[in-house]
């Protein structure tokens, strides 16, 4: 029994030309896998009994054939501030994963993880506290957005991977991710409205750039010397920040898409005005956006983010510096809104 469950195929991380293929190599028409690919990616089906127009022997037949990914939502907090939502899903294997659904004046977007946990280690991060579990599978990373969208009703315009996890440590999955979450077939969102973030994982971001993907990339740099980096990301041991820049032009001479630098402030470690000085004099080349994010307060770490009057003469620098920055609008800070909070209170 055990054997045979290791050998059923997850159906919602199939391409429809994979689901096809598999089909078709048992007898099937193509088009029954046009029908299921449709029930799975744009009617959002729980499960393949709601895909009434298969016959129920057929339905039966791909229950044992097929392992279908539906996320639980185990637990849902909405913000009283801003009417953000966050989410925590249970997967098949008892792992839990968090979403967050957050409302904007150019529509709806969706943060998810991309791993169960993390190993990238950062100081001032709650995701990477008790390790790495595991990788998500392309159907897992889709059914945070899929389970969003019923669970609030809302349709979804944009998709950050954000959230728990390093993208790029999950490469292979990440990408068939992004190409079924794009693909005309599925939900079909623009790429140009899907950013995926990175702690700087350099070989992953020169592969990303040959793909010619026009979606945007988010370096999380944090800090602007190698030292002060080692100290918050141990990324930083593996990969200099020279080679980052470098890597960052590569990205754009590759795609013509503009980086974004994000940039957590932490007050008396990053935040001074030589810090500022200095970002600019890295971004410049670059002509990116960079992305101040006053960082969140995690109970297992002592980081503090600097005042609203040190977050705006820090933007001012780069104002002066004619360098294109914002300041993150904080969401959800009064529902565990950031990254592997909910997941490890919950626990």
């Amino acid at each position: 029994m055990e054997k045979e469950i290791r050998k059923r195929i997850d159906v919602k991380s199939m391409t429809l030309p994979e689901l096809e293929e598999e089909l078709v190599s048992t007898g099937e028409k193509p088009f029954r896998a046009r029908q299921m690919y449709e029930w799975m990616h744009v009617k959002l089906a729980r499960g393949f009994d709601e895909m009434t127009n298969l016959s129920k022997a057929l339905r039966e037949e791909y229950k044992g054939r097929f392992t279908y990914t539906a996320l639980r939502a185990v637990r849902v907090q909405e913000s009283k501030i801003d009417g953000t939502k966050k989410f925590l899903f249970e997967l098949s294997d008892g792992n839990l994963v968090e979403s967050v659904w957050m409302q904007y004046k150019y529509g709806n977007s969706v943060c998810i993880s991309s791993q169960v946990g993390c190993r990238m280690g950062c100081a001032f991060c709650a995701s990477a506290l008790g390790g790495l579990e595991r990788n998500l599978t392309p159907g897992e990373m889709l059914d945070q957005i899929y389970a969003v969208t019923l669970l609030t009703g809302e349709r979804v315009s944009n998709v950050v991977v954000m959230g728990t996890g390093e993208p790029l440590d999950n490469y292979d999955n990440l990408l068939k991710f992004i190409r079924m979450l794009t693909d005309q077939h599925g939900l079909n969102i623009s790429q140009r409205n899907v950013t995926v973030s990175t702690c700087g994982l350099v070989p992953q971001m020169k592969q990303l750039a040959r793909e010619k993907l026009q979606i945007t990339l988010a370096l999380s740099l944090h800090a602007v010397t190698d030292e002060k980096r080692m100290q918050l990301m141990p990324i930083a041991r593996r990969y200099s920040i020279d080679e980052l820049m470098e890597t960052c032009a590569y990205y754009f001479q590759e795609t013509g898409r503009r980086i974004t630098l994000e940039y957590s402030l932490v007050s008396g470690v990053n935040d001074s005005q030589r810090d500022a000085e200095k970002l600019c004099r890295l971004a410049r080349p670059l002509h990116c956006h960079i992305n101040l994010i006053p960082v969140n307060p995690v109970t297992e770490r002592d980081f503090v983010q600097p005042d609203l009057s040190g977050i705006r003469a820090f933007q001012n620098i780069l104002e002066k510096n004619k360098i294109n920055g914002s300041i993150r609008r904080e969401m959800g800070r009064d529902i565990d809104g950031a990254c592997g909070q909910l997941r490890r209170r919950y626990m």
